[in-house]
């Protein structure tokens, strides 16, 4: 059966009605998941395994029967392990039916069949008794529902549940508890994230400075976590103002409390310095004596012996609602407060104890600036990023006149007024809807200096230009509805929209852009496409073909977004220019096309190519979206920190121990349909 659904396309900008297999979305959740990466994450399934068995055991010990109730099962690896470590009977739920059926089918292909019961239900709607779904409530409850926050996915209220009604009291658990780490820092880079820092013009009648308004100096921000590999944050973008604390633990055995609370520690600082970010991240214990653990600590808290790279879990960075100053040796007070999914942090100057706990407000922090709902971070860090402010600068010194009349495409950009103060007297238009610049124009006074457009390109009328003709037109072009880097040539099929009043030499900014391409070799993101087989000794192959199918029903022919700052890779070839915009001309009416080999010039595994956009501003001045300098001979990578690249994995890897190995190139093709926006790609070793 096939059902149509409606989409705004990111690249065209048109809305569209595509017919979908009734499937799609199940395919396109498998194809996206993370199981892969769970089952290529060693640590954690030795680990579980390892506390698996010590459970049964002592549950055998007490002289009764082992009775599993596994939450979450997934490939039913947990209660497999469990059935091989000797339980009598596992209760598997799994609420996701596609992969529900991939359990029933992996259970049965190792035979245990009769020792697990795979249902398809949510926990909560599980039922206990002779005719029920369990026979009877388990003495071991085994889980794997955590997030990178720990109980962003649900955890606390589905224990809180299952404690209620579905395991005995007194049962074992497996993870037995699980505790949060913080540790206070000072990061500009990190800081940059969450606040607009002021921007210095250097115009002709003196320095200017674009300020944000004072809602935005004061807002808590977004309240949803920021999750990354903080193992590529290296430690110079960084001061460490405290030890690592614990923050608060959860033990998963006894009954949990979801209702919202808050916990307090005392830090004393080890340094002075700005109190901006708390990084946070957890371990869980397997067992209760704490022997078996499987931690989440960054590089400087650990040895990297033991580091395991995983991208299921990974590490938090919560921004404080202000920077606090803080004295070495001169005690604060950070309180972590949660409700059911979600954890936040403010932090106190040490004062009385009844003082403080009346201070303590456990309401989730909303964006009162907009800013923060319009902007995500690395947007904010790219509007921050100083030496890319100034290649804008440059640009729009070389293109403006004092006659100009300069009309701006592209969402929450500041070069409206760059373009203000950097030109004497020329008009602006600015085109975006959203009511926070008005306030942000207002800041820096320029409120009857710039108008805003609420309007389409295609609706744009003379009259909203006050009969003008636009003689600049700019963007970055960045726009918020865009996932793959060539999305956001969006600002092309925007110029042609509005071409009518474009004046006959009009300058546009960017001039053109250029989609470029490289072949690498991923240290550790391959992991997420690699089928698993054999998993601690148990038969996956059936969530492998699951998997491939999925991704085979669209998603395998097509590249998928990656920040590769925080994903190592080398360069296997040199970087390639592919296709050119020329965005002083119209979308043309015809497919661009090519076609073409690049030469492998390093050894190493083709796990697949990354592709971005280069925006050409005006002459000799380049943005690129992707790659910034392959750093030494090696072929290590730097990647532009701001924006996701796009990947596109290859369907199998073929390794080069020598340059005499074959292949010594890949050839590709890639198609730019100028009607969908779309880009395919087809790659051959």
């Amino acid at each position: 059966m096939k059902t149509f659904c409606g989409r705004a396309n990111p690249t065209t900008g048109a809305m569209e009605w595509l017919e979908e297999d009734e499937n799609y979305d199940y395919h396109q959740e498998i194809a996206r998941s993370r199981y892969a990466d769970m089952l290529h994450d060693k640590d954690r399934n030795v680990k579980y395994y390892q506390g698996i068995r010590a459970a049964v055991s002592r549950v055998k010990e007490r002289g009764e029967k082992a009775i599993v109730l596994d939450i979450g099962t997934g490939t039913g690896l947990l209660s497999m392990m469990a059935a091989s470590a000797g339980a009598d009977f596992c209760y598997a739920i799994e609420v996701f039916k596609p992969m529900a059926n991939a359990a029933v089918k992996i259970v049965e292909k190792n035979g245990f069949s009769d020792k697990i019961k795979v249902i398809n239900k949510h926990s909560t709607e599980v039922t206990v008794g002779p005719d029920g779904d369990m026979q009877c409530r388990a003495n071991i409850l085994v889980t794997e529902l955590f997030d990178t926050e720990l109980i962003g996915e649900g955890a606390l209220p589905t224990y809180e549940h299952a404690h209620k009604y579905l395991v005995q009291e007194g049962c074992e658990a497996v993870p037995h508890r699980a505790t949060v780490y913080v540790q206070l820092v000072e990061s500009k880079r990190m800081w940059s994230w969450n606040k607009l820092f002021p921007v210095h013009v250097e115009a002709e009648d003196g320095e200017k400075i674009i300020v944000s308004p004072s809602e935005m100096e004061n807002c808590p921000g977004v309240p949803s976590v920021c999750d990354i590999q903080l193992n590529q944050m290296p430690s110079s973008d960084f001061t460490i103002l405290s030890d690592v604390v614990t923050m608060f633990s959860v033990d998963f055995s006894k009954p949990v409390r979801s209702a919202s609370t808050y916990y307090r520690v005392q830090l004393e600082p080890v340094k002075s310095g700005k109190a901006q970010i708390v990084l946070s991240w957890w371990d869980i214990d397997m067992d209760p004596s704490g022997m078996i653990n499987c931690t989440m600590a960054p590089y400087w808290v650990k040895s990297t012996s033991a580091f395991q790279w995983r991208d299921h879990w990974m590490q938090c960075v919560y921004f404080l609602p202000n920077e606090e100053p803080v004295l070495q040796g001169e005690k604060v007070y950070l309180t972590a407060c949660r409700d059911e999914y979600s954890v936040w942090y403010k932090l106190q100057k040490a004062r009385g104890e009844e003082e403080n706990k009346a201070d303590v407000c456990v309401e989730s922090p909303v964006c009162r600036c907009q800013a923060h709902l319009l902007w995500n971070r690395p947007r904010f860090g790219e509007l921050n990023d100083q030496n890319r402010t100034r290649q804008y600068i440059e640009s729009l010194m070389k293109v403006l006149k004092t006659d100009s009349v300069c009309l701006c495409i592209s969402d929450g950009s500041l070069l409206p007024v760059l373009a203000h103060y950097l030109g004497a007297k020329q008009v602006q238009y600015f085109f975006l809807v959203a009511f926070f610049f008005l306030k942000f124009f207002k800041a820096n006074h320029l409120e009857d200096k710039i108008k805003i457009i609420e309007a389409r390109p295609e609706l744009l009328t003379s009259s909203h230009l006050e009969d003008k003709k636009i003689s600049v037109l700019v963007g970055e072009p960045f726009f918020t509805t865009s996932l793959l880097p060539w999305h956001n040539l969006y600002f092309w099929y925007a110029r042609t929209a509005v071409t009518s009043h474009l004046t006959s030499n009009v300058t546009v900014l960017p001039q053109s852009a250029s989609l470029h391409m490289m072949i690498v070799e991923f240290q550790d993101l391959w992991r997420i496409r690699s089928p698993c087989g054999i998993c601690e000794g148990f038969d996956v192959q059936t969530m492998d073909d699951m998997i491939k199918n999925s991704l085979n029903f669209r998603e395998s022919k097509e590249a998928e977004p990656h920040p590769l700052w925080e994903y190592p890779c080398k360069s296997l070839s040199d970087p390639r220019e592919v296709l050119t915009f020329d965005f002083r001309k119209t979308v043309p009416q015809h497919c661009l096309s090519t076609e073409g080999s690049v030469n492998l010039s390093r050894k190493g595994k083709s796990h697949g190519a990354v592709l971005w956009m280069e925006y050409h501003l005006a002459a000799d001045i380049p943005i690129s979206t992707g790659l910034i300098q392959i750093s030494n001979e090696k072929g290590n990578c730097e990647w532009n920190p701001h924006c996701k690249q796009a990947v596109y994995f290859f369907s199998s890897v073929i390794e080069s121990e020598t340059l005499s190995d074959l292949p010594s190139a890949v050839t590709y093709a890639i198609n730019f349909n100028t009607k969908t926006g779309e880009i395919a790609m087809d790659f051959q070793l």
